[in-house]
């Protein structure tokens, strides 16, 4: 008879933190999405995204991380026992019951993604419409995954 904890583990640690680090990739860019859409546009048909667009994506979320972490954290400890909320970057009113200290770190972080997302050769209005499509199309998260994996393990290329 298997344990219960052999199911649970049953997948190796690198296999683990990838899909880790995808899932977080993905609350990260949905996370942008949500906050740095400052309008919205009805397109009939956005264009195909390509590989470059792809590889794009990846650096820019694998660039955010570290940054959406710490902010996070940051945030968590001057909010102490309560649960930090979900914050908007462009809706003042979902920072209004922060602590001004964590209203500057949410700003700066968002700041910092857009600068990110830019450097990386995208706008933001690019990049939000692929996170969209990501959570739309199974074949694209593939992509994103398999490349956001790529990127980390540089030696297997």
């Amino acid at each position: 008879m298997k344990k219960i904890s052999d199911l649970i583990f049953r997948n190796s640690l690198p296999t683990m933190l990838s899909r880790t680090l995808f899932f977080g990739a993905l609350t990260t860019s949905s996370l942008i999405v949500g906050t740095l859409t400052f309008h919205s546009k009805a397109d009939a048909q956005s264009p195909p995204i390509n590989n470059t667009e792809i590889t794009s994506y990846a650096q820019a979320v694998l660039a955010m991380e570290p940054s959406r972490q710490q902010a996070f954290e940051e945030i968590k400890q001057l909010v102490g026992n309560q649960e930090v909320p979900k914050i908007v970057c462009n809706d003042p009113n979902s920072m209004n019951n922060l602590p001004r200290k964590a209203r500057d770190i949410a700003v700066n972080y968002c700041n910092r993604s857009q600068k990110i997302v830019e450097d990386n050769g995208l706008s933001i209005d690019r990049f939000n419409g692929i996170t969209v499509e990501i959570q739309n199309n199974n074949n694209l998260k593939r992509q994103v995954y398999n490349t956001l994996i790529r990127l980390q393990n540089p030696d297997s290329q």
